[in-house]
């Protein structure tokens, strides 16, 4: 038997987009196997490029001049440089699309048009072309020319409203996530749409045009959240790290720090009150069902905090784990690293670099058994593949190749 290829294999995409969501999205598509060529500005490149401290670091220990937060999201890429505001540059970009199956662009609405880079453009040379736009509301509706930023859609996206500790507590009010959960879950929903597109085209051989919306996604995301709001029409409210729906699901002090329980049922319930030496709170009709733990939150949990703090977090960990009860510690990124499984999972990955040598990189996690993720570049150099590309795609001579660079 023939070994099987990566998933995309054989396919090419063409990626405009810069900062995160479509980053995350092409790189995606680009570690499952396709062929991905970000076009980038002459001098400039991805915003994120210059998106440091941190950098990162040569074998001396030196910061390169390749940030981070543009490392998290570019990797298996080619990188090639061309000004689409020239015609050349932008006749070039048009001529690749025709090469590509895919193209991503997080432009502003309307903002390729001029260049002739827009979709009904481009689909008149190359109809099987599957054309992704992620903006920051849409193609349509009243705020589709308005730019979107990650901070903002998690803030009027109602993300905010819901994450932070309750208002009236010491640290209470409205925050944002940890990391751009918009950008990133945008990413993931245009990795789904192409995919789907790309699926559909074995059919009809044709393409279409997917319309992402950072605002769309971030509504999408709330989930059992949103659930709420529509089955009661109350809308929720922060609630620290308390969990909505599930008591007791949150974070409890031990003697010495901190730690998870996440009571999932009733069972586990039971089996949490028999670590606690406390089996008969499981029994009573206050507390016997998850729906009326809920209602009963107020009560109940000020119990649960007094005994968890009598034992430390690890003695509570080892417990609760061998009575099948749900529980973590809360890890910092360097406890995160060093945890036995996730080494266990090859999580941290090491990837070859022009500049920084061997540089650390995160594992995709999508785990497939027959055609794996693979890693076959680290994230390029500001147009490291201009005239290859230029050269194996377009079949352009040397002399046009320095043309364009002029």
């Amino acid at each position: 038997m023939s070994q099987r290829t990566a998933p995309l294999d054989g396919i090419r995409v063409l990626d405009l987009t810069r900062v995160l969501a479509g980053p995350w999205c092409t790189q995606n598509l680009a570690d499952l196997g396709a062929e991905v060529i970000k076009i980038e500005r002459p001098g400039a490149g991805d915003d994120t490029r210059g998106w440091g401290p941190p950098y990162l670091r040569d074998q001396q220990g030196n910061d390169t001049t390749e940030a981070a937060y543009y490392a998290s999201a570019n990797r298996n890429k080619f990188s090639v440089t061309v000004d689409m505001a020239t015609p050349e540059g932008a006749s070039v970009i048009r001529k690749l699309a025709q090469e590509s199956d895919i193209l991503v662009e997080n432009f502003k609405v309307g903002g390729l048009a001029k260049y002739g880079l827009d979709y009904a453009s481009l689909k008149a040379a190359n109809p099987a072309l599957i054309y992704c736009s992620v903006t920051g509301f849409g193609q349509t509706g009243p705020y589709a020319s308005r730019p979107g930023y990650d901070f903002m859609i998690q803030a009027m996206g109602g993300l905010m409203s819901i994450t932070g500790e309750r208002d009236g507590l010491p640290g209470g009010g409205p925050q944002k996530a940890g990391v751009a959960v918009a950008d990133l879950m945008t990413g993931m929903y245009a990795t789904v749409g192409i995919l789907a597109a790309l699926n559909e085209r074995h059919r009809s051989g044709l393409g279409q045009h997917i319309d992402m919306s950072l605002l769309d996604c971030q509504v999408a995301m709330l989930a059992n959240q949103n659930m709420n709001y529509l089955a009661s029409g109350a809308a929720p409210s922060r609630a620290g790290n308390a969990h909505q729906n599930l008591v007791p699901y949150q974070v409890f002090a031990a003697s010495d720090g901190h730690l998870i329980v996440a009571v999932g049922n009733d069972g586990q319930f039971k089996n949490y009150c028999r670590v606690l030496g406390m089996p008969a709170l499981a029994m009573d009709e206050r507390y016997r069902s998850n729906s009326q733990r809920v209602i009963n939150r107020a009560s109940l949990i000020p119990l649960l905090t007094e005994i968890m703090l009598q034992r430390s977090r690890d003695t509570w960990l080892a417990e609760l784990e061998d009575a099948g009860v749900p529980a973590g510690p809360i890890n910092s990124l360097d406890q995160v690293y060093e945890n036995p499984q996730v080494q266990a999972r090859e999580m941290k990955i090491s990837l070859e670099h022009p500049t920084a040598g061997v540089a650390p990189f995160v594992a995709n996690p999508i785990r497939l058994s027959e055609t794996p993720v693979s890693y076959r570049m680290a994230p390029p150099l500001l147009g490291e593949h201009t005239e290859q590309v230029l050269r194996d795609v377009l079949g352009m001579s040397d002399a046009d190749i320095q043309a364009l660079k002029v």
